[in-house]
Formats: C-alpha cells, structure tokens, sequence
C-alpha cells in the first residue's frame, strides 16, 4: 500500500498537470453519470407512485446534465402519456430509442404505450425486439407483452410461443400460466390447457399473495366442462357466483350454461 501510494506521487510530480487534469474528468464524468442514474431512479419510484409532479421536477435535472439520456426521455414519455399527453408521450419514446436503440427498456416502455393506443402491430415489433436482448434482466415481462399482443392480432400459435417463454423465463409466474392456459383453451388443446392450469393452481394453493381471478375461474370452469369433471366445475363455477357475481366472466358462464341446455 505504501510503494504505491509512493509510486502515485512520484508520477504526479514528473506530470502533475496532465495527471490532475485527467483525474479530475474521470471524477467528474462518474459524478455526472451517478447523477443521471439517480434522477431517473427517483422519478420512475415517483411515476410507480403516481407522484407525476415529483418525477418531472427529477427528469428535468437529469435532462438539464444532458438532453439526450436516453432513459430520462423514456421516463418522460411515461409522464407525458400518464398526463395524456400522447403525441409528446410518442416524441419522447422515439427520441428515446434514436438516442441509444439498444435501450430495452425504453423499448418496451414504447411498446406499451403502442399497445394502450390499440397499435398492436407497432407494439409487437417492439416486444420483438426486445425480446432479443438476451442481457435484459426482465426478459419474462417482455414475452408476456408479445404474447399479449400477439393473441390481440389473432396469431394464437405466436402467442402460444411467447407465453411459453415467459414461464419458462419467470419460472411459472401466475400471469404467464393462466395467460398460456387461456391461449391453450383457445386453440381447443385441453390437455395443454390442464397442465399448465394444475400449475397455476398450486401456485394459488400454496402462496398468500395470489388467488384466483374471474378469468382463472372461468378458464378452470372450461376445461373442467372439456373432460366432464363435475365436481370440480361445480366448485369453480360457485366460486366464480359467490366471489365475483358482477364480472364478465360470470355472465359469460352464464351464458355458456344456457346455449347448452
């Protein structure tokens, strides 16, 4: 530790103008770049909060360090369309991606917002191209957007395969499996359907944070109808009446019931 704190000094003496000058940018680029980590950091945490004025205040001190970071535009976009601001919200998306067209998150921040705008062919080029980023931490949330728009296009095999991924990539999460089950049901593969529908159930089963839905009701309802399972149809189905008696689903089960008397 000493003999090169010694060597350290020596050098700065022999050159103490070109090493201090250097040592400073270094310093000062790593502070900027913190700087810029971290407002985008705050005003996503304020934008989750639905703080919008808190994170605007966040994003325009790390826009004001620099005008094209790109996450910062992305972040702004979401401000943008949570105020309704569509066309600013699509302006900072794609300046966003012009900027650094590897930033996945950003990618997928845009094809969510194509989505919520029904432009679900944009959309699914964009969770297509995300989805290739092998190095994106939450890869699974990016095939569960694709299969979702994927089946809102109609291509149910395309949709099939993506949500496939997404349990494999999240190793089973409930939104995946029920999504990959009702694809299944859709496409009239029941036994497919009831793999992955006895997977979401012991996820259900044994967790305190996930329980069934009016859609992962009525999904077990259909394909307990498939292999003449009564017993379990019964229960689904009193379970769908008694906890959500005002839902779609229920009145589609209704309905269901009805055209098969």
């Amino acid at each position: 530790m000493k003999l090169t704190g010694f060597i350290g000094v020596a050098l700065a003496l022999m050159v103490s103008g070109c090493v201090t000058t250097t040592d400073s940018r270094f310093a000062r680029e790593a502070d900027r770049d913190k700087a810029l980590e971290n407002y985008v950091k705050l005003a996503t945490a304020y934008i989750g909060q639905g703080n919008l004025g808190r994170a605007e205040h966040h994003l325009d001190r790390a826009l004001e360090i620099d005008g094209n970071y790109a996450p910062a535009l992305a972040a702004e976009g979401l401000v943008y369309s949570s105020d309704g601001e569509q066309e600013l919200a699509e302006r900072s998306f794609r300046k966003a991606l012009s900027e650094d067209s590897g930033y996945t998150r950003g990618r997928t921040y845009y094809g969510a917002f194509l989505y919520s705008q029904r432009r679900f062919e944009e959309a699914r080029d964009q969770f297509s191209m995300a989805s290739r980023d092998t190095e994106y931490e939450d890869r699974g949330s990016v095939f569960f957007n694709l299969g979702m728009t994927e089946e809102r296009l109609g291509n149910l095999q395309e949709a099939e395969d993506a949500f496939r991924r997404a349990v494999e990539l999240t190793r089973g999460e409930p939104r995946s499996l029920l999504s990959l089950s009702r694809v299944l049901v859709e496409q009239r593969d029941y036994s497919g359907a009831s793999r992955y529908y006895s997977r979401l159930q012991s996820v259900i089963s044994g967790s305190t944070r996930h329980s069934h839905s009016p859609e992962s009701l009525l999904i077990g309802v259909k394909i307990a109808r498939h292999f003449g399972d009564q017993d379990q149809e019964a229960s689904m189905a009193m379970m769908l009446k008694n906890e959500f008696p005002e839902s779609v689903e229920y009145q589609q089960y209704k309905v269901l019931i009805a055209n098969e008397r």
